[in-house]
């Protein structure tokens, strides 16, 4: 109905990306109808619920980083004219999305306000476009969710619940102690972690834009890992023209299996 091109990214994925392609009046079409849908789901799901405030329809748009300093305008003056003069809700997320370089561009309103916001999003666009390469987002599948029964882990593959012994031991460990200790403190051994068990080192690559997240604020997150693993992790200088930092761990193998879990986490 709308004349445009749209795409929808492949369904193993907790998300997934609509492309919409076409002449900018197809596009504010498209936008439309999807806006009028989401609302249409809105209402059907308060007809039996007893939320009484109506949520606003939310789209998150996936924006390349390049064009979104020109989106957000000046000390903010864009992004300011276009909250005022639509109504809409605009946000434009700090980090980029995993593994590329867009951004992503939360919008909520009424279907009204979404459609003019998204007119003014893409005269945006339109004006300036893209710079450099553009690395695009491609969700990744849900990793297999993890269960806790009975003082066990267990990961799900398919229809089977397969026990976890490392996870157990962490779940097991949560339950004992109170989470952490204030840095500065020595944190006494933890126990079913026995110091006398064979050490060995592993070393994994991360990226250099999420090493900060591993890291945390000061040193924070990575003395939180190394407190509940119990292991050593050293993380090397960046060396020039490396996208990517070595992380080395030392420890027991439980030692070792406990922080990688931690630092996939994270």
């Amino acid at each position: 109905q709308s004349g445009a091109r749209i795409n929808i990214s492949e369904g193993s994925c907790p998300e997934r990306i609509v492309t919409i392609t076409g002449p900018t009046d197809a596009i504010f079409k498209a936008f439309s109808m999807i806006a009028l849908k989401f609302e249409e789901d809105i209402n059907a799901s308060m007809t039996n619920s007893s939320v009484t405030s109506k949520p606003p329809v939310t789209l998150r748009l996936v924006v390349p980083a390049s064009q979104c300093g020109s989106l957000i305008g000046k000390g903010g003056s864009k992004i300011k004219e276009i909250r005022e003069s639509t109504g809409a809700q605009v946000q434009v997320a700090g980090d980029m999305l995993p593994n590329s370089t867009e951004r992503a561009v939360t919008i909520s309103g009424t279907p009204d306000a979404i459609i003019q916001c998204v007119k003014q999003i893409c005269v945006v666009m339109l004006e300036s476009p893209p710079k450099g390469a553009t690395i695009p987002y491609r969700p990744k599948p849900a990793s297999a969710p993890i269960i806790f029964a009975g003082g066990q882990a267990f990961t799900i593959q398919g229809q089977y619940a397969i026990p976890h012994p490392d996870l157990t031991k962490l779940h097991q460990l949560a339950m004992q102690h109170p989470p952490f200790t204030p840095l500065g403190q020595t944190t006494p051994g933890f126990p079913g972690l026995d110091a006398t068990t064979p050490t060995s080192s592993h070393e994994l690559t991360i990226p250099n834009d999420l090493i900060g997240c591993i890291i945390g604020r000061q040193g924070s997150k990575i003395n939180e890992i190394r407190q509940m693993s119990g292991a050593q992790i050293k993380i090397a200088n960046a060396t020039e023209g490396s996208a990517e930092r070595q992380v080395t761990i030392t420890g027991s193998p439980a030692n070792i299996s406990l922080a990688q879990y931690l630092i996939n986490a994270r």
